[in-house]
């Protein structure tokens, strides 16, 4: 069978009112749509059901990084016209990639003062894409401690309500602050859920791979293989890579939380083991794509032709996948970052 090579075949009708505006009050009621990762079978439950469909000795791999309040409203110094940056990746003492509006105002040498002055942005150049470097001045001892008083949470586009807490763009275990977005398959999970999926003798692990510009960037290429991810960089701690070579070596499952956990695995398995420590990665999964490490995937829905249906479709098939894509509909799921979840594995 011909791959679906088409960006157009990973298009999906999907209603606006699907679209989840908010976060439900608990984080494990959403809903969980569990497809069988080799007959395609679906069937569904609720998140907080997750511990009963994995198995004592499972290895779930979660990203623990934080979203920076990285949204940054200010206004241009001499004109007052408003502005605004989103940093996406940090790159020296104070110096940041950032998504700028206006950008044809923002030129190297424009200044943007935010908070009344606690904070300063100086363009310093325009990047290949069009994306500002910007280096920032502040008052106080702390970039971060200034972000955190005057930086807005980067909420996705299509999210138009304000988010009262911005604790709920955050997982629990969220702990490596520098995520320009959540990896949102981890907003599910609760306390009690952890300590109920341990209970049962379910390893947990961590990576950290801090989402950036890839996140925000469409497929606009026809042919998928013509489009190319921006780089990403990833930490594999020891104590993870011990709890995933040691599963692959005795025949028990590794389950990622989220694509970002994924892609970090895939990246990072090499000769045969995972590879702990630092490293950067630009894969792009789509159907074709062997997987090295992945037994099992915890996703949320994504946008219609994007880099993470593609990846999904390589990981649970490809007509598996747009079929549960159509059921999830009519079975009226919430979709995207606040919305409900998968469950792709051997379910048996």
């Amino acid at each position: 069978m011909n791959q679906p090579m088409l960006r157009s075949d990973y298009a999906f009708h999907l209603p606006g009112e699907l679209i989840a505006q908010h976060p439900l009050d608990r984080r494990d009621d959403s809903r969980l749509l569990c497809l069988g990762r080799g007959d395609g079978a679906i069937f569904h439950r609720r998140f907080r059901e997750l511990p009963q469909l994995l198995r004592s000795g499972d290895v779930l791999v979660m990203n623990d990084s934080r979203v920076l309040p990285s949204r940054l409203l200010g206004h241009r110094e001499g004109t007052g016209g408003a502005a605004e940056l989103l940093l996406l990746e940090q790159k020296g003492k104070d110096l940041w990639e950032t998504l700028a509006r206006p950008g044809k105002k923002l030129r190297p040498g424009s200044r943007v003062v935010f908070g009344e002055g606690l904070l300063t942005g100086e363009i310093v150049d325009t990047l290949e894409g069009g994306n500002r470097l910007v280096r920032f001045r502040y008052e106080g001892d702390s970039f971060f401690a200034v972000l955190d008083r005057i930086g807005q949470m980067p909420l996705p586009p299509y999210i138009t309500e304000r988010l009262e807490d911005g604790e709920r763009y955050q997982t629990v275990y969220s702990r490596q602050p520098g995520s320009a977005a959540a990896p949102t398959a981890g907003l599910h999970f609760t306390p009690e859920l952890l300590e109920a999926l341990r209970n049962k003798g379910i390893q947990t692990g961590f990576v950290t791979l801090h989402v950036g510009l890839g996140t925000f960037r469409p497929v606009k290429a026809e042919n998928i293989t013509d489009h190319h991810m921006h780089l990403e960089h990833y930490t594999v701690p020891e104590e993870t890579a011990r709890l995933v070579n040691a599963a692959k070596a005795e025949g028990r499952r590794v389950i990622a939380v989220g694509t970002t956990s994924c892609r970090t695995l895939e990246s990072a398995w090499k000769e045969g083991a995972l590879t702990p420590g630092p490293g950067s990665t630009g894969i792009f999964i789509y159907p074709g794509y062997r997987f090295q490490v992945l037994d099992g995937l915890i996703t949320n829905f994504h946008l219609p032709e994007s880099t993470l249906i593609m990846l999904v479709s390589a990981f649970a098939g490809y007509e598996s996948t747009m079929n549960a894509y159509r059921e999830a509909v009519q079975e009226r799921y919430r979709f995207f970052s606040f919305g409900d979840a998968m469950f792709i594995g051997d379910m048996r």
